[in-house]
């Protein structure tokens, strides 16, 4: 198969691992729901796309494996969708922490809250308006902080590599 043709559908299926994880991460119920008919679709739509989303990575590992050492270019969009669906998980558990504890960050209320907070702390431009304050918050920040270190230190080494022709 040509190598531009296997290039372009890794990295289709990233961006649409990208987007499922995010609608998932808006759908998925966190909170009771008194229509247990929209619960029920919630919880089928959160099910379905965990299920396309694991589908598609599974299938990106795969053919990486398959293929050996066939480019860097493979294992950075695995390391795209990877960076992706960590930011979201972390957003996700830090709006559920502030929702059982809302002392645990300051103007934390909305999953665009949680999601702009995960955002800005992978950037590491953290603007203060919103922020950790408890001790379980600071802890769960802390892990997000060494795993956006990984991820980013992993993407900068494959690019180097990628560029300076090394193994």
């Amino acid at each position: 198969m040509n190598p531009n043709t296997d290039q372009r559908r890794a990295l289709r299926r990233a961006w649409l691992s990208c987007v499922l994880l995010l609608l998932t991460y808006f759908v998925v119920p966190l909170e009771a729901d008194p229509n247990a008919a929209r619960m029920g679709v919630r919880i089928a739509l959160t099910l379905l796309m965990a299920a396309a989303v694991a589908w598609l990575v599974t299938g990106q590992v795969r053919r990486q494996l398959v293929a050996g050492r066939s480019g860097e270019a493979r294992s950075l969009t695995h390391l795209a969708v990877i960076l992706v669906a960590g930011l979201l998980a972390f957003a996700l558990a830090d709006y559920v922490v502030a929702r059982a504890a809302p002392a645990q960050f300051a103007d934390l209320k909305t999953r665009i809250d949680a999601l702009y907070f995960a955002v800005t702390t992978l950037t590491t431009v953290g603007y203060g308006d919103v922020h950790a304050q408890g001790q379980l918050a600071r802890v769960l920040v802390t892990v997000q902080m060494v795993f956006s270190i990984g991820v980013i230190a992993t993407g900068v080494s494959l690019v180097v590599k990628q560029l300076t022709g090394r193994p």
